[in-house]
C-alpha cells in the first residue's frame, strides 16, 4: 500500500479511529518539461537566491514568515506541530449533517481514509453509520501547514475525507454582472420556461462516470503521437502570423423555436441511453443495479 501522507485520528464522541490519509484524485493531466529552445535541455524549476543569484541547496532551505521588511521569523517542522499538537494529528467531527444539504461550491478535493490495524472495528462501524443515516461528518483536519474545513463520509468499503473550503475563500456573487431573477425583466415566457424544463427531463439519466471521457487529452496525445511519426522531434514548430479576426457581431435568435428543436432533437438520444442501460443488463456481469447508499454531490 502507498504510504500515507497523513496520519491521525477521526474522533466522534467518545469514539477515537486511527487512521491513515490516502489520495483519492489521480490527475490525468500530461506532464510537460520546461526546455531551454536553444539547446532543449531541460530547464527545471531552480532554488536561486535573489541575491547572489546563486543556486540554494534543498538542506539550506528554511520556511520563513515576513515580520517586517527583510526580518523574517523561521519556522521548522516541530514549529508546525507544536502551534497546536492536537489540530495537526486530530480530526474531530463536530457536526452531522445531511449530504444534500453540502453546498458544491464548498467542495474542495477527496482523500481516502484508511485504518491502522487498532482501528478497524470502530471504522467500520462510522462507516455504517454514515452510510445508513446519509450523514456526513463536518470537521477541521491540519494537512502539512494549513487547517481545511473537512467532510467525512461513506463511500463504498472506504471512509471518503473531502477537504471543504471555509466561506471566507469564497468569492461574493455581488460583484458579478448576472442576469436578474425576475424573469419578466428578461423577457422569459412561461412557454420558454415550460420547453426549457421539458428538454432537461428528456436528458435526464442515472450519473454514470464511465459515459464521460477526457477528450482534450486524448486528442492533445493523439497530435504528439503524430508529430513523432512525423519526425518532429527537437523542433520549435513554425507558427503562421494571424491577424486577429474582429467578433462577430451577436445574432438575434428565437429562443423559443431553439427551445422546441432542442427538445426534439433530446427523444432520439433519450432512447439511445435506455437502449444502452438494457443492454449493459443483458449481458453477463454487466453493471449491477444501483444501491441505495448516498452519493457524496459533486461539483461540475
Amino acid at each position: 500500500m502507498a504510504r500515507a501522507i497523513w496520519t491521525g485520528t477521526v474522533g466522534f464522541g467518545l469514539v477515537q479511529i486511527p487512521v491513515g490519509l490516502h489520495a483519492a484524485e489521480d490527475t490525468a493531466e500530461l506532464e510537460m518539461t520546461l526546455l531551454d529552445r536553444r539547446d532543449f535541455a531541460p530547464v527545471g524549476y531552480e532554488r536561486v537566491n535573489k541575491k547572489t543569484g546563486k543556486e540554494v541547496k534543498w538542506q539550506d532551505v528554511v520556511k520563513g514568515y515576513q515580520h517586517d521588511s527583510g526580518k523574517y521569523v523561521v519556522l521548522t517542522e516541530r514549529d508546525f506541530q507544536e502551534a497546536n499538537v492536537e489540530a495537526t494529528r486530530q480530526i474531530d467531527i463536530l457536526d452531522f449533517v445531511d449530504l444534500a444539504d453540502i453546498d458544491p461550491r464548498y467542495l474542495d478535493r477527496p482523500y481516502y481514509l484508511v485504518p491502522l490495524k487498532a482501528g478497524q472495528k470502530s471504522y467500520a462501524l462510522l462507516r455504517e453509520t454514515l452510510r445508513r443515516t446519509g450523514k456526513a461528518g463536518i470537521g477541521k483536519v491540519v494537512i502539512r501547514t494549513r487547517q481545511h474545513l473537512a467532510a467525512v463520509l461513506a463511500q463504498g468499503d472506504a471512509l471518503l475525507l473531502e477537504l471543504l473550503r471555509f466561506k471566507d475563500e469564497l468569492r461574493d456573487t455581488k460583484q458579478l454582472d448576472l442576469p436578474s431573477t425576475n424573469l419578466k425583466t428578461l423577457g422569459i415566457t412561461p412557454k420558454e420556461l415550460s420547453m426549457a424544463e421539458r428538454l432537461v427531463e428528456g436528458l435526464v439519466d442515472h450519473f454514470d462516470p464511465d459515459k464521460y471521457e477526457d477528450d482534450y487529452r486524448r486528442d492533445l496525445l493523439r497530435l504528439i503521437q503524430r508529430k513523432v511519426k512525423a519526425g518532429e522531434l527537437n523542433q520549435i514548430p513554425e507558427t503562421a502570423a494571424s491577424k486577429a479576426k474582429p467578433a462577430p457581431a451577436p445574432k438575434q435568435i428565437d429562443l423559443a423555436e431553439l427551445l422546441a428543436q432542442s427538445v426534439a432533437s433530446a427523444k432520439p438520444v433519450r432512447a439511445a441511453n435506455q437502449n444502452q442501460r438494457s443492454a449493459r443488463k443483458a449481458k453477463p456481469g454487466g453493471r449491477k443495479a444501483a444501491t441505495s447508499e448516498p452519493q457524496k454531490r459533486k461539483s461540475a
